[in-house]
């Protein structure tokens, strides 16, 4: 089976309808490791990072259609959506970075539109798109043969041929996180967590540890109330301290979350405190060394 027969099947034509394709994959790491997370928990980030496509916005004021898809693998693309191309208008650097969506994106690693990139480019574009019916049960579950060169992310559909690789029980853009000892979130990173880690989170009792990159030094927390590890972690993604007063001083920005230990969820509150002041004592983290008042 081709991408063209799924199309058809649902009453599109590709050789009479002008679609491209799109594979996105973000050149910025960061960014490129929340991309999953942004296309299925905060769909109107993606929409924002996909209004500006970049190089082929002359090809892409002819297309009618764009099907969307990311690339997670060489030589693979899972799917997103089909949209229906809109309205274009013209976009300045001060008008871009000017909307919400693209500030947020920045946090989380995008480098976005540039000076340099837009005196290049003459006029930039940015488009509307509309989501379309089209197999929605099937983002990040679909997946095509992406043929080379790999650095071609926009193809007209008519030109090439993509066959059906898979179409997998599981989304790509949800999976389930990894274990405790390897998870390592920046601060950003908190407000775009998909739900199964989030769910995950909730469940687990623990010591945590906040490392600011700025200047090395570390906040040793438990979570052991209310939602667990998640609550507490909300909490500092709300207002960047989560009432702790060393931070509260300093830009969460910079600010990474990883577990120390994970703990019976039935574990007496006083083991722990414990357990949470012999981690900063091995660790050192109380003042003036680290960020710990107590």
């Amino acid at each position: 089976m081709e991408l063209k027969d799924l199309l058809a099947g649902q009453g599109y034509d590709p050789t009479a309808q002008k679609i491209v394709l799109l594979r996105h994959r973000p050149y910025e790491a960061n960014l490129a490791r929340v991309m999953p997370w942004l296309i299925s928990e905060r769909a109107d980030l993606f929409e924002a990072y996909q209004s500006v496509p970049g190089r082929p916005q002359s090809s892409l004021r002819k297309a009618d259609l764009v099907i969307s898809f990311l690339g997670l693998r060489p030589g693979t693309a899972h799917f997103i959506g089909l949209y229906q191309v809109g309205d274009h208008h013209p976009i300045d650097v001060e008008g871009f970075w000017a909307q919400p969506e693209n500030q947020a994106l920045r946090e989380l690693g995008y480098d976005g539109l540039t000076e340099e990139y837009a005196e290049k480019a003459g006029t930039v574009l940015q488009f509307d798109f509309e989501l379309l019916p089209f197999y929605p049960e099937w983002r990040g579950k679909l997946v095509i043969n992406f043929p080379p060169p790999e650095r071609s992310w926009f193809r007209w559909l008519h030109n090439g041929t993509f066959p059906v690789r898979a179409i997998n029980e599981e989304s790509a853009f949800a999976a389930a996180p990894p274990t405790w000892s390897e998870i390592d979130l920046g601060f950003a990173e908190l407000a775009v967590l998909p739900t199964s880690w989030r769910q995950r989170l909730a469940e687990w009792r623990g010591i945590y540890l906040v490392f600011d990159e700025r200047d090395g030094k570390s906040y040793v927390g438990s979570a052991a109330g209310s939602e667990n590890l998640l609550g507490r972690w909300m909490s500092y993604g709300q207002d960047g301290h989560g009432g702790n007063r060393e931070l509260r001083k300093r830009d969460p920005g910079s600010f990474r979350f990883t577990i120390l230990e994970r703990l019976a969820p039935d574990l007496p509150t006083d083991e722990v405190i414990a357990r949470e002041a012999n981690w900063k004592s091995r660790l050192h983290t109380r003042m003036p060394f680290g960020l710990n008042a107590n």
